[in-house]
């Protein structure tokens, strides 16, 4: 078993602006993982270093035997890459230990699905993760927002906030996707 931790990354956008955007879906799931720890609830505080928020959990608070690195950028999305290769470095984290969630826009609102590699399907926030990390080996967990209406612009459509009704079902959907990403890890 290896000795470094298991880095988790919620992609999303920084700031109140975006905070209840669909782009956030990640950070939904990471702020169930926190909620998750125990004996209480932990909390992000700024890396300076890598410029991101993280809590650096023990082995057993929120999984039995891995110490786990909880994360969010403080960058945009679209440049994301660089902050997670700088925690995989910082905290030694191979590959196969990282774990990007993203908004995903061909799921609907609910589905999550987790796989290792494969391309980013037209993520941007993905794409500059793959770019910076030099691999797409690396574990991403999509969580569906479901496709923009009509005609609506994608671009727009992610950074709108989710509706009431879908607000409503985000508790859920973030602690199935934090349950499967539990599972994941272990094994």
């Amino acid at each position: 078993m290896s000795d470094s931790p298991v880095l988790i990354v919620g992609l999303g956008n920084p700031g109140p602006r975006y905070a209840a955007t669909r782009h956030n879906a990640g950070v939904f799931v990471l702020d169930e993982l926190l909620e998750l720890a125990t004996p209480t609830a932990a909390t992000l505080s700024a890396h300076k270093r890598t410029n991101t928020e993280i809590a650096e959990l023990a082995a057993g608070r929120l999984h039995p035997s891995r110490r786990i690195v909880l994360a969010r950028t403080r960058s945009y999305m679209n440049v994301s890459g660089g902050a997670v290769k700088a925690l995989a470095d910082y905290f030694a984290v191979t590959l196969g230990d990282i774990y990007a969630v993203y908004d995903d826009m061909d799921l609907n609102l609910g589905e999550v699905k987790l796989r290792v590699g494969g391309g980013d399907h037209g993520h941007n926030g993905l794409r500059s993760v793959s770019k910076s990390l030099g691999s797409k080996e690396y574990n991403k967990m999509a969580v569906g927002i479901g496709r923009p209406p009509g005609r609506m612009n994608p671009a727009d459509y992610v950074l709108k906030p989710f509706s009431k009704k879908e607000t409503q079902e985000l508790p859920i959907v973030a602690a199935d996707a934090a349950e499967e990403l539990l599972r994941a890890i272990s094994g």
